[in-house]
């Protein structure tokens, strides 16, 4: 469960009380499951189907793909991610159902996801309508020969009703009623620069040994951050906390929470963490700076700046007005901008622009 699991959620979730219907198709893969957006879309009454998928190229999973929106009779079939697009085009080209694609990003480190990422755009050019969630992935797609009109910019926004009225329970489960916890949400690869919030928290430990430091989720990197965390002699201060489903609770638990990120776009935990009156300190990058203002709802620090990351995470440690202060602008800026119902009526309007083109064009997608 990451950010394009949780738009997919916050979206099913608001479309399906609006009077609309939510289908979901999530691939099973072979080698690794990961069937928790399937399950968490199940407990919450969002009709959801398994699409068993082996290897990288099952003919067998096109054809479930085209079932499911045969018998579902579909209006439009929205995709997530560079499998998804693939699958999709291939299930649906010469159909009269229209799809678009939301491009959450593309972390392209090494050669395999790379072409991956080139394959993928050159299928979203077919696409009637492909969503960006921010200026540098769209872009990304202009470069790609994806046409300027077919391409919408929606910003992620989030259920806000989960983080309300939360329990700490972080701080009941690690036993720490009065300590100041620092926190960082999102994969354990380098692009989330984990390692450089622990080269951070290391310097910060130093002035503020009772201090404790967080991550939570998980990665490839995962083995070479407990490496770095015993290097840098901070194992009494840091912990890997691993995937958790009481997200609302953790967020509930942190002071402070840090995206150190070496590429982005817009992340979901940022506006969750804002929606929790969390203070922010995050690196500038992708859109990240058009919601944690400087001074305002956080602390932005240049991108691989350890000491400027340590520097902010201490000063927000030692001014509790300045954290409520930052933390409260926060969650009023997630109100007016970035809601789920907001996102949700955006992407309606693609929908309805998707449909009137693919009929426009006889009723055939490309």
């Amino acid at each position: 469960m990451y950010g394009a699991e949780a738009v997919i959620l916050n979206m099913s979730r608001v479309l399906n009380e609006a009077g609309h219907q939510s289908v979901l198709g999530v691939f099973s893969n072979f080698s690794k499951l990961n069937l928790e957006l399937h399950e968490r879309a199940s407990m919450e009454g969002i009709e959801s189907h398994l699409i068993p998928c082996k290897g990288q190229i099952d003919r067998s999973a096109i054809a479930r793909i085209r079932e499911l929106v045969r018998k579902a009779k579909v209006d439009v079939v929205h995709a997530h991610g560079y499998k998804a697009d693939i699958y999709v085009y291939f299930a649906l080209r010469g159909t009269r159902v229209p799809y678009v694609s939301t491009c959450h990003n593309w972390i392209e480190d090494n050669p395999l996801v790379a072409f991956y990422g080139v394959a993928d755009r050159f299928v979203l050019r077919k696409y009637a309508r492909v969503v960006a969630v921010s200026d540098e992935v769209k872009q990304r797609l202009l470069n790609a020969g994806v046409k300027a009109g077919r391409i919408c910019l929606v910003e992620n926004g989030i259920d806000l009703r989960p983080f309300e009225d939360v329990a700490a329970s972080l701080r009941v489960e690690m036993g720490l009623s009065g300590a100041l916890i620092v926190g960082l949400v999102g994969r354990l690869s380098r692009e989330k620069g984990v390692d450089i919030f622990l080269r951070a928290a290391a310097r910060v430990l130093t002035e503020l040994p009772e201090a404790r430091f967080v991550v939570v989720g998980e990665g490839p990197d995962r083995d070479k951050l407990e490496s770095l965390i015993d290097e840098l002699g901070i194992r009494g201060g840091v912990v890997l906390l691993g995937r958790r489903d009481d997200m609302p609770g953790v967020y509930a638990s942190l002071d402070v929470m840090v995206s150190s990120s070496r590429q982005e776009g817009l992340p979901m935990a940022i506006l969750e963490g804002m929606a929790s009156r969390l203070p922010l300190v995050a690196t500038a990058v992708g859109e990240v700076p058009a919601v944690v203002v400087d001074n305002v709802t956080g602390l932005l620090v240049a991108a691989e700046d350890v000491e400027g990351l340590a520097a902010a995470i201490g000063k927000l440690l030692r001014d509790r007005g300045l954290r409520e202060r930052l933390g409260g602008a926060g969650r009023l800026l997630v109100e007016e901008k970035y809601s789920a119902a907001r996102m949700a009526a955006d992407y309606l309007r693609v929908y309805e622009a998707a449909i009137a083109e693919t009929a426009g064009s006889g009723g055939v997608a490309r």
